[in-house]
């Protein structure tokens, strides 16, 4: 596509061939200039009464009536302008002697210059009878549109449809330069009337040949444009192509279950390409993860489901087989027996709902101090709740998610024995850093790891769940908070830290 782009341009487009045609009718604007003022000067020196020319040349609207000079810039468009069929038969006519005469003394002029320029000329008189030129003389091209507007005082030029005696070659088949001439037609003023026009005629030239003729250049810029498009070829690939089939690679191998095939890739070509990368190979990093902890999760929620599940079928099982063998004490253990684990069930669910809502939470730009949640609580008769520092910091969380997070915490102190929950908040570089420290047993060295894994519970015999402090992470999470336990002399300590207002 890079190397046909010049080859569009120039023959599709057709931009050379119309610079051509310019060029063609600048040359012959130029040469009948200058055999225009040949002509008036001949007409002048004839002393040709006024009444024997033509038209008034009209006034220049576009040139400064001041200015001596009044230039003529070539007008013809190959690709607006329409093609005219071929010029017209010159018809019969009479000639003035006057200009006759005139037409006989320039011959010569038009045949020397005929030679070099190989333009064709014709001297027409005022009436637009021809008085000079290789054939046509005597007779009138005035119904010729571009010669009678020339007659009328104005430039005219036209394009029309060349016509050959001999065939062109082939290979020019291909440029519409070579079946066109440009005709060009100059009025010849004196004493501000049209005393005749100056008709030339010249076909453009072919933009094969000229290429032709230009052929060491040529050669050289299609060595340039080869050049640079196998560069160009070869950065694609390099930047683009080879790092795009790497990471489809890694995808059909991440696809099938190897995770070897998570890691950066080995050549990135661009930064936008690096982006993608790492973009994607955190993903799919991601989905592994999440799997995995989809597993555990389904793992121990089936585990923590079927303790009770088995206690409720087996105490079920009993009171149906046993029938009236069973005395009242008995029978009354077992269904408090399963009346205790459909509770369990029951709060395990809800946890669960908990859980699930804590991490699908998007966070609404809400926010509210620490003593405004606390108020939120209910009151708590087993333990005393105490704000050292901190206490009107806004956090950027919602009111019920932050009564939600004190109230795990603190209903996790008070099963660990705990009286009293100190609560300690300071503001830096837009984050609060709150403390909650109790006085309670404290957790063990070897418990310190797991405390936020789901169902991770010391006191599982008492209704624990071990989802008290997973539901906690999961809402800070959602509201790009964190918590994490931090050494303390007595009892246990949670440090938050959470966007502050």
């Amino acid at each position: 596509m890079v190397m046909a782009l010049p080859l569009v341009g120039l023959f599709f487009f057709r931009l050379y061939d119309n610079q051509l045609i310019r060029q063609t009718e600048a040359e012959l604007i130029a040469q009948g200039a200058a055999l225009a003022a040949i002509y008036a000067q001949e007409v002048r020196a004839a002393g040709i009464p006024a009444e024997r020319l033509g038209a008034v040349v009209p006034a220049d609207s576009a040139s400064d009536p001041n200015s001596p000079y009044r230039p003529i810039e070539p007008r013809l468009d190959l690709a607006s302008d329409r093609v005219l069929a071929t010029r017209p038969a010159a018809t019969a006519a009479i000639v003035d002697p006057a200009f006759a005469a005139i037409g006989a003394r320039l011959s010569g002029i038009l045949a020397e210059t005929q030679k070099t320029t190989l333009a064709g000329f014709r001297l027409l008189d005022a009436k637009g009878v021809v008085i000079a030129g290789r054939e046509e003389v005597g007779l009138s091209l005035g119904a010729v549109e571009e010669v009678r507007q020339a007659l009328a005082g104005r430039y005219a030029s036209a394009l029309r449809q060349r016509i050959s005696d001999e065939p062109p070659p082939s290979l020019y088949s291909v440029s519409r330069g070579t079946r066109v001439r440009v005709f060009v037609a100059l009025p010849v003023a004196v004493g501000g009337k049209v005393a005749g026009v100056v008709y030339l005629s010249r076909t453009p030239n072919n933009i094969v040949k000229h290429l032709y003729g230009e052929r060491g250049k040529v050669v050289l810029a299609a060595i340039a444009i080869l050049g640079g498009t196998l560069l160009i070829a070869l950065v694609f690939l390099r930047a683009v192509s080879r790092p795009i089939y790497a990471l489809m690679e890694r995808t059909r191998r991440i696809a099938a279950g190897d995770r070897e095939a998570i890691r950066p890739l080995d050549h990135h070509g661009t930064r936008e390409m690096a982006a993608l990368s790492d973009a994607f190979l955190d993903m799919a990093e991601k989905l592994h993860a999440r799997s995995d902890s989809i597993q555990t999760f389904a793992t121990h929620v089936s585990h923590e489901l079927k303790s009770p599940l088995t206690a409720i079928q087996g105490a079920a099982e009993l009171l149906r087989d046993s029938g009236s063998a069973m005395d009242e004490a008995e029978r009354r253990r077992f269904s408090d027996n399963i009346v205790t684990d459909a509770e369990r069930l029951n709060l395990l669910v809800r946890r669960l709902l908990d859980l699930a809502r804590a991490e699908n939470l998007a966070p609404g730009g809400e926010s509210i101090s620490i003593g405004a949640a606390l108020a939120l609580l209910p009151a708590e008769d087993r333990l005393a709740i105490r704000v050292e520092a901190g206490g009107e910091i806004g956090l950027r969380i919602s009111a019920e998610n932050a009564a939600i997070v004190l109230a795990n915490l603190i209903d996790n102190s008070a099963r660990h024995g705990a009286t009293l929950v100190s609560i300690t908040a300071a503001s830096t570089d837009g984050k609060a850093i709150v403390q909650l420290s109790d006085d309670g047993a404290g957790i063990s060295p070897s418990n310190r790891a797991r405390i936020f894994e789901p169902f991770f519970t010391t006191r599982r015999d008492s209704g624990g769940t071990g989802m008290g402090l997973g539901i906690v992470l999961a809402l800070l999470k959602a509201h790009d908070g964190t918590i994490r336990l931090v050494d303390s002399e007595r009892g246990t300590r949670f440090e938050i830290i959470l966007p502050a207002v």
